[in-house]
């Protein structure tokens, strides 16, 4: 038996590995493909991936016969039925919040602001990471905090994105959480909180000044899932003044581009436009 058979993995990771190259040019033209997000000719694909249409030909024989690529009624390379079941394998083993934790990291320390990961518990919107900047914020805010959906910007961004049933099921109970609203607020303020919710659908971020807390104000973004449903919450949160809540400031793009890398992760494809135009 040879010594390439022992490698340990710091030996294979002191040099690149040699590779066989004309797999480097078919791995070529499988990213171009992922990166359009949408089935493409020959041509068009060849030119995507940078090599001339008759080098690329025989690559996609190849991904047809193997079942990576299929083609569709106009002759378009799209993904095959092996690409789909690899990709279902790789979304099952996805762990949200696991694959969230380097960008809740990176977000902190990259804006200098404090950083909230959320997901849909059994009693709401719950905090389940909360990563301090370099100058923490003296908050209420803690791990297990349960957030409000009628006045949190954390709360209004699940409440954008759950059923209509869950909704109203959630708000039932909305008193109870962090800054919760009561049955006579939530109906009051109903044309208008729906609203606000069409708004936070279509910008896909939201802000809260000076909300729930005073003093400090916060940036939330959604992470989707391959179905488009929301699975986590991304919130920046710092002194009101000391940061940019505009949606379109650096912070809210930076926030939108961790996020739409985290959904894309995840499956969902909208998320490719959304990371490009989040870092314009």
């Amino acid at each position: 038996m040879t010594d390439s058979a022992h490698l340990s993995p710091a030996s294979t990771d002191a040099k690149p590995q040699r590779g066989i190259q004309s797999l480097d040019n078919t791995g070529e033209l499988l990213t171009a493909l992922v990166a359009a997000a949408r089935p493409l000719n020959l041509r068009d694909l060849a030119a995507a991936a940078g090599m001339p249409p008759a080098k690329a030909f025989p690559h996609l024989v190849s991904l047809l016969k193997i079942g990576l690529l299929s083609r569709d009624a106009s002759g378009c390379f799209e993904a095959g039925p092996l690409a789909l079941e690899l990709g279902l394998i790789g979304l099952q083993r996805l762990s949200p919040t696991r694959e969230a934790e380097p960008e809740v990291i990176d977000l902190a320390a990259s804006t200098g602001m404090s950083v909230a990961m959320a997901v849909l518990g059994p009693l709401g919107p719950t905090v389940v990471r909360l990563e301090e900047s370099a100058r923490p914020l003296h908050v209420s805010l803690r791990v297990g905090t349960v957030m409000s959906l009628v006045n949190t910007a954390i709360g209004r961004m699940f409440a954008a994105y759950v059923a209509d049933d869950v909704r109203a099921g959630l708000l039932a109970q909305d008193h109870l959480r962090l800054a919760g609203a009561g049955a006579a607020d939530i109906a009051a303020q109903k044309a208008a909180y729906a609203r606000r919710l069409a708004r936070i659908r279509a910008d896909g971020i939201d802000t809260a000044l000076s909300k729930p807390i005073p003093g400090i104000n916060t940036l939330a973004a959604p992470v989707l899932d391959h179905t488009g449903s929301i699975c986590v919450v991304l919130a920046l949160m710092g002194p009101g003044g000391g940061f940019d809540c505009e949606p379109s400031g650096q912070p809210a793009r930076t926030l939108r581009a961790a996020t739409s890398r985290l959904s894309r992760r995840f499956g969902w494809m909208a998320a490719v436009s959304g990371a490009e135009n989040a870092d314009t």
